[in-house]
C-alpha cells in the first residue's frame, strides 16, 4: 500500500514540475507513514515539509498544489491538508479488501519477500558451552536466534544457523575432572569435591554411564582418563543439547567447533593477517589487537606472555573465519553479560574493512522463571538449575517459545509457568492459536451445512460492510511490511504484538458477528475474510516456530 500511495505521490510531484506549479525538480525520498491517531487517515506524508527549503514556499502552499494535481483516484476515498503541511491519506475500502486475493493467491508464501536479494547471512546463536544441559536462558536465546534467521529467510536472506562449539579450554578440562572424581567416587574412593567443580546429578549420570561403556577408564592415568573424560563428556552433553533444542523445534545448519581451529592451526593463521595489517603489535612478550584504534576503550590481549591464547583469540579467529567463509552479515545472540565484549567484536570487523553493520550483536537478557511468586536459582556448577527441557515438558514447545519472544532481547523477561499452562484467554499463546482454531471450526461448520469455502476471486467483497471488517483487512495488509520491519531491526517481538492484535481484532468481530448467515454472499465474503486471517495467523506463527492448530 506504501509502494503504490509512493507512486501515486511521485506522479503528482512530477505534474506539479510540469505544469510549473513547482519549480525545484527535485523528487526527494518520499516518506508515507502510518498516522498514530486513525482519524487521521491511512497513511500521511511530511514531504510538503522536505521540500519547503528547495521550492522556497510555504509547506501548506506545496501540499495545496500536491492535493490539487493528485484529482479523483480509485485508490484514495480522501485526502485532506493538516496542521503546517502534512497531507493524510484515507484509501478507498475497495483497496484493502483486495489483499484478501493477495493472501488466497499466496498462501504460506504471503508476508515473504526478496528484498534481502539472498544475501549471505549467518545465524549464530545459543553456543552454550557443553558442559551441561541447556538452562531457560539458553532457551530465550535460542528461540530469538531461530526465529531471526526464520524472519530473515522471509525477508529474502540466504541464511545459515550456527552452533559455536567452546570445546577447548579450562571449561572442559574442568568438566573432565569432575566426570573423572565422580567416577572414582563409584568405585568406593572418599572424594571431597572441589568447589570450582560441575556438580549437578548429570556429572553423576556421565560418570557412571562411562564407567558402563568403557570399565577400564579408571585404570588409567589420572591426566590420560582426564582427557577421555572431557572428550567423553562434550559428546555426550552435546548429545542432550541436540536432542533438546530439536524437540524445542531447533536444528542447526552447522555445528563448529571452537578446537576445529587450533587443529587447523587457524588461531595463528588468522592472528597472523591481523599482523600483517598492522592491527596487532608485541608489548611485555605479549600480543595485542589495536581495538582503540576502533573506538575500544583499550586495547585487547591476543596471546599472553606465556605464549598461551586467550579466549578473545579464538574469538576473533572464528569470527575472521566466518567472513573468509562469504557471509556478508554476521549475527551472534550472546547473553547480556557479554555486553562488554561487543564494541571489541565490532572492533576486530572494522579493522578487516568490513563495515560496520557487518557484525550484529543481539543481547539476551536472563529469564525470571516464577513458580509460587518465588525465583529460581540457575548454575551449572551448583547444579541447582532449571532447564529448558524441564520447561518445555512442562508448558510445551509452543508457550516455551512464545512467551520468551513476546518482550525485546534485551529487555527483562518474567516467565509465568501457571500462565503459560493456562487455557484460557489470558494466555497470550492460548488466545492466538485460539484464533487460528476457530477460523478452521467456522470452515468445519461451513462443510457440514454444504458451503464450499469461496476460492480466489469468487468472493463479492463488497458486501463487506463493517467498520471491524475493514480494519481486519488493514491489519492483514500490514503482515508484510511487519515482516520486513522485524527483519531489518532482528526483532522477532515485532511478529509477536503483529499476532495479539490480530487475535483481538478477530476475536471482537467473532464475538459480534456470525460469518455463516442466511445471505449466501455474505457468508461467501466472511469466508474469505476470516480464511485470510487464518493464512496469515498460520504464516506469522510458523515465523516464530509456534504450531496453528486446527483444534483445541
Amino acid at each position: 500500500m506504501k509502494d503504490l500511495l509512493r507512486q501515486q505521490i511521485g506522479k503528482a510531484l512530477q505534474a506539479c514540475f510540469d505544469n510549473k506549479t513547482l519549480h525545484s525538480g527535485e523528487i526527494p525520498e518520499i516518506q508515507v507513514e502510518v498516522p498514530g491517531n486513525p482519524e487521521h487517515g491511512d497513511f500521511a506524508t511530511n514531504l510538503a515539509m522536505i521540500m519547503a527549503r528547495t521550492e522556497r514556499k510555504a509547506p501548506r502552499q506545496i501540499a495545496e498544489a500536491l492535493v490539487a494535481t493528485l484529482g479523483a483516484s480509485p485508490l484514495l476515498d480522501k485526502v485532506d491538508i493538516a496542521g503546517p503541511g502534512f497531507i493524510n491519506f484515507t484509501l478507498a475500502p475497495v483497496c484493502w479488501y483486495e489483499v484478501l486475493d493477495d493472501i488466497t493467491a499466496k498462501g504460506p508464501e504471503y508476508g515473504i519477500s526478496g528484498a534481502g536479494q539472498g544475501q549471505k547471512v549467518q545465524v549464530e546463536f545459543v553456543s552454550a558451552n557443553p558442559t551441561g544441559p541447556l538452562h531457560i536462558g539458553h532457551g530465550r536465546g535460542a528461540a530469538v536466534g531461530d526465529a531471526v534467521a526464520s524472519i530473515l529467510q522471509a525477508a529474502g536472506f540466504d541464511v545459515q544457523r550456527e552452533y559455536y562449539v567452546n570445546d577447548a579450554g579450562n571449561q572442559v578440562a574442568t568438566l573432565g575432572r569432575s566426570i573423572w572424581l565422580r567416577l572414582r567416587e563409584l568405585h568406593g574412593e572418599q572424594i571431597t569435591f572441589p568447589e570450582d567443580g560441575y556438580q549437578g546429578d548429570y556429572i553423576r549420570k556421565l560418570a557412571a554411564s562411562l564407567r558402563d561403556e568403557s570399565p577400564d577408564v579408571i585404570k588409567r592415568e589420572e591426566a590420560d582418563a582426564i582427557k577421555l573424560c572431557s572428550a567423553y563428556g562434550v559428546s555426550k552433553v552435546l548429545e542432550w543439547i541436540a536432542v533438546d533444542l530439536e524437540t524445542f523445534g531447533i536444528t542447526f545448519d552447522n555445528w563448529f567447533s571452537e578446537q576445529s581451529l587450533y587443529d587447523r592451526d587457524m588461531v595463528t593463521t588468522e592472528l597472523a593477517k591481523l599482523a600483517q595489517k598492522g592491527l596487532s603489535y608485541e608489548q611485555e612478550d605479549a600480543i595485542w589487537l589495536r581495538t582503540t584504534d576502533f573506538g575500544d576503550d583499550k586495547d585487547r590481549v591476543l596471546i599472553k606472555s606465556d605464549g598461551s591464547p586467550t579466549y578473545f583469540a579464538s574469538d576473533v579467529a572464528y569470527h575472521m573465519e566466518k567472513f573468509d567463509r562469504g557471509f556478508e552479515r554476521v549475527i551472534d545472540v550472546w547473553g547480556a553479560d557479554h555486553h562488554g565484549y561487543v564494541p571489541r567484536m565490532k572492533a576486530v570487523v572494522a579493522g578487516l574493512g568490513h563495515p560496520p553493520e557487518a557484525l550484529q550483536v543481539l543481547l539476551i537478557q536472563m529469564v525470571n522463571l516464577l513458580r509460587d511468586g518465588q525465583p529460581y536459582t540457575m548454575g551449572k556448577r551448583s547444579g541447582n538449575f532449571i532447564t529448558l527441557r524441564d520447561v518445555v515438558d512442562e508448558v510445551g514447545k509452543d508457550a516455551c517459545r512464545f512467551f520468551f519472544l513476546m518482550r525485546r532481547s534485551d529487555s527483562q523477561l518474567d516467565f509465568d509457568l501457571e500462565l503459560a499452562k493456562r487455557q484460557s484467554n489470558d494466555n497470550p499463546v492460548y488466545y492466538v492459536q485460539y484464533a487460528h482454531a476457530r477460523v478452521c471450526s467456522i470452515n468445519r461448520t461451513a462443510a457440514e451445512q454444504g458451503v464450499a469455502l469461496p476460492g480466489f476471486g469468487t468472493a463479492n467483497l463488497a458486501c463487506l460492510t463493517l467498520v471491524e471488517e475493514l480494519a481486519l483487512a488493514k491489519h492483514l495488509a500490514r503482515y508484510p511490511e511487519t515482516v520486513f520491519g522485524a527483519a531489518q531491526s532482528c526483532e522477532p517481538h515485532r511478529i509477536v504484538y503483529y499476532l495479539q492484535e490480530l487475535a483481538a481484532q478477530f476475536h471482537s468481530y467473532y464475538n459480534r458477528q456470525r460469518v455463516l448467515v442466511e445471505d449466501a454472499e455474505v457468508t461467501r465474503a466472511r469466508l474469505y475474510l476470516v480464511n485470510g486471517v487464518r493464512t496469515v495467523l498460520a504464516n506469522a506463527l510458523n515465523l516464530l516456530g509456534v504450531d496453528a492448530p486446527e483444534r483445541m
